[in-house]
């Protein structure tokens, strides 16, 4: 049984007509977890924008949520580790579905391989001002519990103009972190990592150092790109 990798599928960036095509293809690939996989990990975004009140979540992702606790409830473990888009899990997605949250990197050991894994927000030097001002005032208790005093409705819709504008941010800078971060692959295969799996570029790779694998997941957004572990391999795959 094989072990997936997948980031940045941004559900609730695009209009009904694309979200209704790429949550349809999530879905379906989730299909194919079920039945081939004995392991997922997400590493990050899945959700353009993710916020919990006490007694509120966004409802257009309700088809998807769902679909997690199947897999959740069938036995196949999910390990969250959140991105940028979604530094402000709360517990819902723990508690009430099942899913395992990293809130930052995951050591691990899959079929005998040992893999580094992060979403990769921030890796670039030349993203020093996002680490220094946007990824600390995201992580923030205090701005998390003032955000909860807006109104969901209102909270909600200024979310998703503040995740268009965080991909905005990001979006033509692919090429400048594309070296950046094979850099720090290698680095951590160094470290004695077999494989170092990141996301977050959008940019799909697959790389083999002379220690081991550099894999990028791209995106389930544009290139439906995603990491797959069966028998030691490592692979970079799309789900067509």
């Amino acid at each position: 049984m094989a072990v997936f990798f997948l980031s940045d599928a941004h559900l609730g960036a695009e209009d009904k007509k694309h979200e209704k095509i790429k949550l349809d293809r999530l879905i379906a690939f989730l299909e194919m977890v079920r039945s081939e996989g004995e392991k997922l990990y997400i590493l990050g975004d899945l959700f353009d924008f993710w916020f919990e009140y006490k007694m509120a979540i966004p409802k257009q992702h309700l088809r998807i949520v769902f679909k997690l606790a199947g897999l959740v409830e069938d036995g196949i473990p999910i390990h969250y580790i959140t991105g940028n888009h979604d530094f402000w899990l709360g517990d819902y997605l723990a508690e009430e579905v099942g899913l395992i949250i990293h809130r930052d990197s995951l050591e691990t050991i899959e079929d005998n391989q040992k893999l580094f894994l992060i979403h990769g927000d921030g890796l670039s030097p030349s993203d020093w001002k996002y680490r220094v001002f946007v990824r600390a005032t995201l992580r923030n208790r205090l701005a998390i519990w003032l955000y909860r005093l807006i109104p969901p409705d209102w909270g909600l819709s200024l979310a998703k103009a503040v995740s268009s504008s965080s991909r905005n941010h990001t979006s033509g800078r692919e090429n400048e972190f594309i070296k950046d971060y094979e850099i720090y692959a290698e680095k951590k295969l160094a470290e004695g990592y077999d494989a170092v799996i990141i996301g977050h570029t959008h940019v799909p790779v697959f790389k083999q150092f002379d220690r081991g694998v550099y894999l990028n997941t791209g995106d389930f957004y544009h290139n439906f790109s995603y990491g797959k572990l069966d028998g030691g391999k490592l692979t970079l795959e799309r789900y067509a």
